[in-house]
């Protein structure tokens, strides 16, 4: 669940009440708006009694005086102004989201004085808003006294120059904030409240915007002859499902291109369970699938232009008494056989058919997969990067640009045949994990021999997906990391010219 904020553009605004929102550059001698929310100068006073020197994203927070036309005003600092990112937006919009509290509307000047702000900076600042905004509370039935009330409905006049650009920009700005929040709240649902079939059914809804969506079901997938796949969710009594989403928003002709998600709904690790200690947290192994989830709808509600699939394997692993065994060979639906050692070592057995069936069938331009895979990518990268593993540099380079841009960053790990043979078995042509060492590498070889000549990358976000450091504009369990990335990545690269 998220706040309700209102937001519109405006290249000026009647102040009558509310909350008034400045900002300053560490440069700037006055604060954008000040003549208008602070004729007395109150804000300049302020500012020297509490020495405010406009730091990044440091907010000096004032009780309006008598006669002002708003009743609070905030000016939040955005640093030196040559160091501006993108990104720095995106943190102010959601460093001003704190800051509303107990009002209804509320005014925002961001036209800094000696700083071009463009439409893109501004509709970024919004979105910045409504990512900080978001919270999961649909199962809370009561507030503690110590907690904030409800996030109530407030209308927020952002007040910039290029108004009319802003509200055009802010069209993405929005579709974005959705699919985040989407793959945000996948994440936090409980298990027993998301299983495979209650997912599949959250990847049905997007056909409202338009995007077209199968779900094959067991009988379907072994039909196929996807059993690695259906080995994972065997032990399990709920029933497993592929979601396949399609947008066509390029041109007829035009190859798609293709995303992948691991959805283990919720792992024990099966017969090789796993410790009690943090299993709850479990629940965000479909963090991969929520990413995919949550970019096929972005692309659908921005009306990108470019022709995407989306496909989700969505499994529960359980230690059930039909569970599969450490020492069974399984068939994948390339027809290459896998010895299970480690049946906690499942995600990769869901990828691998959904990632063949995908290119079988689609032949896309990519495919980049997203798996909470290894807990050896978090001793080696912890929550800042996640782990980016590619058989082709000019698709690394693409998605390594599209991490800086939206600081969902990725840092590059090797592939080469002396991991690769870590894999082989004795009795299959290949085992599913090459042990400790290099867990999140060999990990990554095992999904290269699914994907033949097709460029491929494997996105490992276990460290970012879930339980992530907070910051302006995620205060959640479940962060959604992958969907602003993989947007940028087709904004800037792949859609129709």
């Amino acid at each position: 669940m998220s706040a309700k904020f209102e937001i519109s553009f405006s290249k000026s605004a009647k102040l009558n009440g509310g909350l008034a929102i400045l900002l300053k550059t560490a440069e700037a001698e006055s604060a954008a708006g000040a003549e208008t929310a602070d004729p007395a100068g109150v804000v300049t006073k302020a500012a020297k009694i509490a020495r405010f020197s406009a730091k990044s994203m440091a907010a000096l927070d004032i009780v309006a005086p008598e006669g002002a036309p708003v009743e609070r005003i905030v000016v939040v600092g955005l640093g030196k102004a040559g160091e501006l990112t993108a990104h720095d937006w995106l943190k102010a919009g959601g460093a001003a989201a704190s800051k509303i509290k107990n009002t209804d509307k509320a005014v925002i000047f961001i036209d800094v004085p000696g700083l071009e702000i463009d439409a893109r900076a501004a509709a970024d600042f919004a979105l910045g808003m409504l990512l900080r905004a978001y919270s999961f509370d649909a199962y809370k039935t009561k507030k503690n006294d110590d907690e904030e009330k409800p996030a109530k409905s407030v209308k927020v006049t952002i007040v910039t120059a290029d108004a009319a650009g802003a509200k055009k920009a802010f069209f993405d700005s929005e579709a974005i904030a959705g699919g985040v929040n989407l793959a945000r709240d996948l994440v936090n649902e409980p298990p027993n409240a998301l299983g495979p079939v209650e997912f599949a059914a959250r990847a049905n809804e997007l056909e409202k915007l338009g995007v077209e969506v199968e779900i094959l079901t067991e009988k379907e997938m072994r039909r196929l002859g996807m059993g690695a796949l259906l080995g994972v969710a065997q032990g399990s009594v709920r029933p497993p499902r592929l979601a396949v989403m399609q947008w066509k928003g390029g041109k007829g002709k035009d190859r798609p291109v293709a995303f992948i998600g691991k959805g283990v709904v919720f792992d024990t690790g099966g017969i090789s369970i796993k410790p009690a200690a943090g299993m709850e947290d479990m629940k965000g192994d479909m963090g991969g699938a929520a990413a995919v989830t949550g970019l096929m709808h972005v692309l659908a509600a921005r009306k990108a232009a470019v022709n995407a699939v989306g496909i989700i394997g969505l499994v529960e692993n359980m230690p059930d008494g039909n569970a599969q065994r450490p020492g069974d060979i399984v068939t994948s639906m390339s027809g290459q056989t896998i010895e299970v050692i480690n049946t906690d070592a499942e995600g990769r057995l869901v990828l691998c058919d959904a990632l063949w069936y995908c290119n079988d069938r689609f032949r896309p331009q990519f495919m980049i997969n997203l798996a909470t895979l290894t807990g050896a990518i978090v001793v080696a990268l912890g929550n800042v990067h996640a782990g980016l593993f590619s058989n082709d540099d000019q698709l690394s380079a693409q998605l390594t640009a599209a991490g800086l841009s939206t600081n969902e960053k990725l840092w590059r790990m090797p592939l080469g045949k002396d991991y690769d043979k870590l894999i082989d078995s004795k009795f299959a042509d290949m085992k599913n994990t090459g042990g400790r060492q290099a867990g999140s590498i060999t990990a990554a070889h095992f999904l290269k021999r699914f994907v033949q000549d097709t460029p491929w990358a494997h996105l490992d976000i276990a460290g970012t997906a879930m339980g992530s450091p907070q910051d302006e504009i995620n205060q959640s369990w479940g962060s959604g990391f992958g969907v602003r990335l993989l947007d940028e990545l087709v904004r800037a690269q792949y859609e129709s010219r």
